[in-house]
């Protein structure tokens, strides 16, 4: 996967997107660090691609979410426990 600098792509966007053809794939990056994944589609899959992209990122999520509930120990939490957390919330947010 090619690697671009956000300069390089702000002054070479044209050779840019031709090259993205045959790449399918290229990272942008900003001091080193990637902000922005490039990959091309076209209108035949442009839907079927979003919808990759949205579930790939759902996912991401939901695994920091258990990571971060293990590490704070409320994946061991009973339903009852769960439920009276959610209704101390409740109360709080009605005040």
């Amino acid at each position: 996967m090619k690697f671009i600098s956000d300069r390089d792509f702000r002054d070479k966007s044209a050779q840019i997107w031709r090259q993205l053809r045959d790449e399918r794939e290229m990272v942008i990056t900003s001091n080193g660090k990637p902000v922005a994944i490039l990959s091309s589609v076209c209108e035949d899959n442009l839907e079927e691609s979003l919808k990759a992209i949205r579930q790939a990122r759902a996912l991401t999520a939901l695994e920091a979410m258990q990571r971060s509930s293990i590490q704070a120990g409320t994946d061991r939490m009973t339903l009852s426990e769960i439920n009276e957390v959610i209704k101390s919330v409740r109360r709080k947010r009605a005040k």
